[in-house]
């Protein structure tokens, strides 16, 4: 007798400027599709919160349409429906959470809320399967920078170590990249040049040895500024790829520093890296090197899952669905500083 097919789970990402939107049944990714606003941002140096909260509602059935189109399934196959629903832009998550809602409703299957930062950890499962408990993650994105410990995703909270007291690591790449005369977001071009330039400028590594997990980056992207400012100020041209590279090196040396710190201190053995900037060469090349050397499992999504997507979203639905866990009622708010 053939065995029940296991719950399909619609997942819903709108936490910034992309509308995500993600198809898992029992740890396998069906369906993954993306629209992205990042373009109507660009000249504006950053996100602008209403652009991208009307860019959502414009995306949002077209992309779901998509992801079920792609995955050769109808909305009558959907046994249930996660959403972000914090942190993230409050006009962004609210669009999300209204879709979601609607959805489920409409096709009388449970909704459940999750948080931004338990998805980005919970999609590495649908690359390299179920989580070793407990596991140490690094989140890196324009909006966070975060050591959590993880004991089981779907069922018990996730445990904040540690996390920016200033500017994301995410943040302060675009910053340092509008300094640089490079497009927003800063990331990929600044990895881009980066791998032209030699880390040889000693920019500081604020908290590197404070003995916390927290990380700060404000200080960091000034002394770049200064470091640049200087230059022009004396006539001297700016060694753009070697100013991209000192940087990059930076802030790479203490998330990968901290997060084996962290493995350490809570005798953990398995590293998970996710977020925006996970999909960053340098970071992700320097914790291949530190997790070996300490004897680590490093595991990190492929760069395309690292980003804002709806596929984390539907990957920690999905064990929420199979660990039973209740779900959300239907009056779920969206909340921009949802705490883990």
């Amino acid at each position: 007798m053939r065995a029940p097919a296991r719950p399909l789970v619609l997942g819903i990402e709108t936490s910034c400027d992309e509308t995500g939107v993600g198809l898992v049944r029992g740890g396998e990714l069906l369906a993954d599709a993306l629209a992205s606003s990042v373009d109507e941002h660009a000249r504006y140096g950053g996100v602008v919160p209403e652009i991208a909260a009307r860019a959502h509602l414009e995306a949002m059935v077209p992309t779901i349409e998509l992801a079920l189109r792609r995955a050769g399934l109808r909305p009558r196959d959907v046994d249930a429906v996660a959403v972000t629903s914090g942190p993230g832009l409050a006009g962004a998550l609210l669009v999300g959470v209204a879709a979601a809602k609607a959805y489920a409703l409409a096709l009388g299957v449970p909704l459940h809320g999750v948080h931004h930062l338990a998805a980005h950890v919970a999609v590495d499962t649908l690359e390299h399967g179920p989580l070793p408990r407990p596991a140490v993650a690094l989140l890196v994105s324009g909006g966070h920078s975060s050591l959590l410990l993880v004991p089981d995703l779907a069922a018990e909270p996730v445990e904040s170590l540690g996390a920016t007291v200033d500017d994301a690591a995410g943040e302060a790449y675009d910053k340092v990249a509008r300094l640089l005369g490079m497009p927003f977001p800063g990331g990929p071009p600044i990895d881009a040049a980066a791998r032209e330039g030699s880390p040889d400028i000693p920019f500081p590594r604020a908290k590197a040895g404070d003995g916390t997990f927290d990380f700060s980056f404000s200080g960091l992207k000034t002394a770049v500024a200064r470091w640049v400012e200087a230059r022009r100020r004396a006539g001297e041209p700016v060694p753009v790829a070697d100013v991209a590279a000192s940087f990059q090196e930076a802030v790479a040396d203490v998330l990968t520093a901290k997060a084996v710190a962290a493995c350490r201190a809570h005798g953990v053995d398995t590293l998970v890296v996710g977020g925006g900037v996970a999909a960053n060469s340098r970071l992700r090349a320097l914790a291949a090197l530190r997790c070996e050397a300490a004897g680590l499992t490093l595991r990190i999504p492929r760069p395309g899952l690292c980003t804002d997507n709806g596929a984390m979203v539907a990957a920690l639905g999905s064990l929420r669905v199979e660990a039973g866990v209740e779900p959300s009622p239907l009056d779920l708010p969206a909340s921009s500083t949802l705490t883990l």
